[in-house]
């Protein structure tokens, strides 16, 4: 049989069972009020599967390109004085090989190489390898005609993603500056301005019955329409754009994202266009958890147009969108 407890005992389990519910109700405020009260963040904290996806199929490897008469700055990895080739594309690789491991930062991401022999004099062939504090604004020297250098950047895995953000969602798009190195310099641009007022999606199409759900055609198939794209254009208000040569390297597959001849109209694509060979500039590609809200864009309502004697969908109401940056990446 148990024992009544005594007036001193209750009183102590009294007291006690008020502490806990008074620290029980501190928790729970604070969690509320961290809630409510945090202030907001434009860079986020970016958790997905696929870091180590570039959407390439392995055409990646055969890029390496960078930008004539420009100089990059940063922390020298490697001193061009005691380090050469005979190439811009071998001082290129020589950095892509330092940034290729499976965990940590890549230890080179900016490679500057001078390759006119008439400018460079007793610096022709020299190849620096440097470390840039922030890859997405690497640090520029100088850049001109005058300039003799040619520089490129190198984002390992984990980086060089950005956020397109739509009002249906956001885009993560791994850029590709190794393949379409000013197409890509254009995208930083527009990062920095923090605005691209003026971009949107203004033509949506689905994959109809021509591609399956992973963006392979269906044999005997057209080709379209539809074509399985959105389109739309990076030409920001207030700014303005310059031509971007055409820059070739991978095929258009899945989630690709790609200039129109020389901008500012751009794509993603919904699917494999190996029909289209390498006709477009493929800047960066769409991590595949994502092109579920590319294919919601594509759902949108529409009305028809004609283009060149060719039929295509234009979206009702353009889908306004606009660059942010993200710090932070996680792999789940």
């Amino acid at each position: 049989m148990g024992r009544k407890p005594s007036d001193s005992e209750q009183t102590r389990w009294a007291s006690m069972a008020l502490l806990l519910i008074g620290l029980a109700s501190c928790s729970v405020a604070y969690m509320f009020l961290s809630g409510v009260l945090r202030p907001a963040n434009n860079s986020s904290v970016l958790k997905i599967e696929s870091l180590d996806f570039d959407g390439s199929g392995g055409e990646l490897s055969e890029c390496c390109r960078g930008i004539e008469n420009l100089e990059l700055w940063g922390a020298a990895v490697k001193w061009g004085t005691e380090f050469k080739f005979n190439s811009s594309e071998g001082c290129c690789k020589a950095c892509k090989a330092m940034c290729s491991g499976n965990d940590g930062p890549c230890l080179c991401d900016t490679w500057v190489f001078c390759g006119n022999r008439e400018a460079c004099g007793s610096k022709f062939g020299e190849c620096w390898l440097k470390k840039q504090k922030d890859a997405l604004t690497p640090d520029q020297q100088e850049a001109g005609n005058k300039v003799m250098w040619t520089s490129g950047v190198i984002f390992g895995k984990g980086q060089g993603i950005i956020g397109l953000e739509t009002g249906y969602g956001t885009l993560h798009i791994k850029l590709l500056p190794e393949c379409a190195p000013r197409s890509v310099a254009y995208i930083l641009e527009l990062l920095s301005l923090r605005h691209c007022a003026g971009c949107h999606f203004y033509r949506a199409e689905s994959r109809g019955q021509s591609w399956d759900s992973e963006g392979n055609h269906i044999k005997d198939a057209s080709f379209g329409p539809p074509f399985a794209l959105i389109q739309g254009t990076l030409e920001a208000q207030g700014s303005t754009f310059n031509k971007i040569h055409t820059e070739v390297c991978p095929t258009i597959r899945r989630g690709s994202v790609a200039l129109v001849g020389s901008g500012p109209e751009f794509f993603i694509s919904l699917a494999k266009h190996t029909e289209w060979e390498k006709s477009y500039t493929v800047f960066g590609t769409v991590l595949p958890e994502d092109m579920v809200i590319a294919e919601k864009i594509a759902q949108l309502p529409t009305k028809p147009d004609v283009w060149n004697h060719i039929n295509v969908s234009v979206l009702e109401k353009p889908v306004p969108l606009w660059f942010r940056r993200i710090e932070r990446v996680m792999k789940i």
